[in-house]
Order: structure tokens, then C-alpha cells, then sequence
């Protein structure tokens, strides 16, 4: 006589579809082991940013100590003689007997002419060049002219450039403009035009579908109108990371502002730390002051890198730059 099989019981011995997935990854994970090539990917990218965070660190460090007591100690990682004085150097807010006996030269700094005339330079050229450059891009990417091409490709060209072989040029031109140490003077060759910027924004036009400007065009918009109302709202985003990187490299600018200010009437605060490097004691270099300099003129970039990576990162990729 055969019995049939307790419901139950085969249940228990025939598990299911689910059952049976997490039985596959548990085998799958014990097969699997340790994901030791994960481990070693992010031990190195742990060590390459500490390598990246640490100059940073120490500037940090050597602003908040005494020279001193540098002096005594010059490879502790912290502090030594933790003070402010190197700050208040920097700001003006130390009398000259306090600096002197803490290791500072004791000259007056301009520190806020400085970082106004960094802000005006910065700011005009992010401006008027993402404006010019947008318009310049726009063309390279929608008109039909003779000579497009060459001419976007001259301008590709003037990548390969290097800015050693301008700066004379240039600078026989401010001079026989009259604009040698003037603020107008600093910002002028590079006010209007970038072959990066255009690039860049051109290939982003690129990628606009052209059936919302044929129907502007076709309800009588102009070409002038269509590329104000329709065509920079929607390019806000590479605009906007395209300003960002103009207005990091205008603030790090050092080399031709140095050629061209000579006075604090143009002095931007880049080349200002070389001015308070030169101030030094004869006892030695004021390192504190230095690094304290440092770190003030670097924290504005620091930041706005730091709040806007990612932005810059997807609008590259998006912009075809690969």
C-alpha cells in the first residue's frame, strides 16, 4: 500500500524560489572569499589623498606656530609654539615690535588692497570671457560661414601654444597701451577669448537638438534672440562650470601679474606673497606668516572646488572631453 507524501514534509525538503536564490548567494560569497582587490583599491586611494591632504595640513601647521620654536623643532606634525601670530601678520592686525620679536620682518602689508584687486581681475575676466567665449562658440557650432573650420581649428591650435612664448608680445602691447601696473593691464589678455572655453562650450552646443531653435526661427525669432532666450538657459550648467574654472585660473594667476604690477595700486594677492617672502628678516624666512598667507590667498579656490567637484566632473563628460 503506498502513502502519499506529507504536504509538509516536501515543503521542508524542496525549498522554494526564494529559498533556493539565497542558498546561490551564499554559496556564491563563500566561493567569492575576501574582495581583496577592493581592499587594495581603496588602500590606495586612502594613501594618494592623504599624500594630497597633507601639504595642506602642514601649511595649516607651520601658520600656527611660532618661528621660534620652528626653529627647535622643525619635524613635529603638530603645531610648535601654537600662536595666531602668523594670521595676524597677514591681516595687519600685529604692531611691528610683536612681529619682530615673533619672527616677522615688521613691514606693513596691504592685505585687503590685495585681495580686492584678485577679486575685481577674477571676476571681470570669469564675466566677460564666458559671455564672449559663449557668443564665439555659438557661432563655431550653429552659423554656416566660409572658413568655419579652419578658423575653429587655428583656434585649437593655440592650445599647443605655450604662454612662455605670449608674454613678451603681450606685454610690449600693455606697455604701448599705457596700461603697464593697472588692473585693465592684468585682465587684458585673457579678457575676451579662451580657445578652452570655446571649445568646450561648443561641443556642448553641439549636443543641443536644433528642432526648439528652428521653431523660434520660424515664429520670427532672430538668431541674437534665439541664443539669449533659448540657448544660454539651457547651456546654464557647462556655464556655469566653464565660470568656475575661468575664475580659478584668473585667481592663481601669478606670472604675468608679476611682469606687469609693480605698485599696490595693481598688486593681486598671488603676487602680494611673493612681495611678503622677499620681506623676510635677516634671522630667516617668517614661515608662519608665509604659510599663513598662503593659506587665506588658496582657501576661496579650495572651497569652491570643494562645493562644485562634481558639477565640474559631469560637465567634461557631458561636454565630450574625454
Amino acid at each position: 500500500m503506498t502513502t502519499a507524501p506529507h504536504p509538509v514534509t516536501d515543503e521542508v525538503r524542496e525549498p522554494g524560489p526564494a529559498g533556493q536564490q539565497i542558498a546561490d548567494r551564499t554559496v556564491t560569497r563563500a566561493k567569492r572569499g575576501i574582495p581583496w582587490g577592493r581592499i587594495l583599491a581603496w588602500v590606495v586611494m586612502v594613501v594618494f589623498l592623504l599624500i594630497t591632504i597633507f601639504p595642506f595640513y602642514w601649511m595649516l601647521r607651520t601658520a600656527l606656530s611660532s618661528n621660534n620654536a620652528l626653529a627647535t623643532d622643525p619635524s613635529s606634525l603638530l603645531p610648535v609654539g601654537l600662536n595666531t601670530g602668523g594670521f595676524e601678520r597677514v591681516f595687519g592686525m600685529q604692531d611691528v615690535e610683536t612681529a619682530i620679536a615673533q619672527g616677522g620682518s615688521g613691514a606693513s602689508i596691504n592685505f585687503w588692497r590685495y585681495l580686492l584687486n584678485s577679486v575685481v581681475v577674477a571676476t571681470t575676466v570669469t564675466i566677460v570671457q564666458t559671455f564672449s567665449c559663449a557668443m564665439a562658440a555659438y557661432a563655431f557650432s550653429r552659423l554656416r560661414w566660409r572658413g568655419r573650420e579652419t578658423v575653429f581649428l587655428i583656434f585649437l591650435g593655440s592650445l599647443m601654444i605655450p604662454q612662455i612664448f605670449t608674454l613678451l608680445p603681450n606685454f610690449i602691447l600693455i606697455k604701448n597701451l599705457g596700461l603697464v601696473d593697472t588692473l585693465l593691464g592684468i585682465m587684458l589678455p585673457t579678457l575676451f577669448i579662451s580657445s578652452f572655453a570655446i571649445f568646450f562650450l561648443r561641443q556642448f552646443f553641439n549636443n543641443i537638438s536644433t528642432e526648439v531653435e528652428e521653431a523660434a526661427l520660424i515664429d520670427g525669432a532672430s538668431k541674437v534672440r534665439v541664443f539669449f532666450t533659448l540657448v544660454l538657459p539651457m547651456s546654464s550648467a557647462p556655464l556655469a562650470t566653464l565660470a568656475l574654472l575661468t575664475y580659478m585660473t584668473a585667481w592663481n594667476e601669478y606670472f604675468w601679474s608679476l611682469m606687469v604690477s609693480y605698485t599696490d595700486q595693481s598688486r593681486v594677492l598671488t603676487v602680494a606673497l611673493g612681495v611678503f617672502r622677499a620681506q623676510a628678516p635677516g634671522t630667516g624666512p617668517d614661515w608662519s606668516g608665509l604659510m599663513a598667507a598662503t593659506l587665506v590667498a588658496a582657501a576661496p579656490m579650495l572651497i569652491l572646488f570643494a562645493l562644485f567637484a562634481k558639477k565640474i566632473v559631469n560637465s567634461i563628460g557631458f561636454s565630450g572631453i574625454k
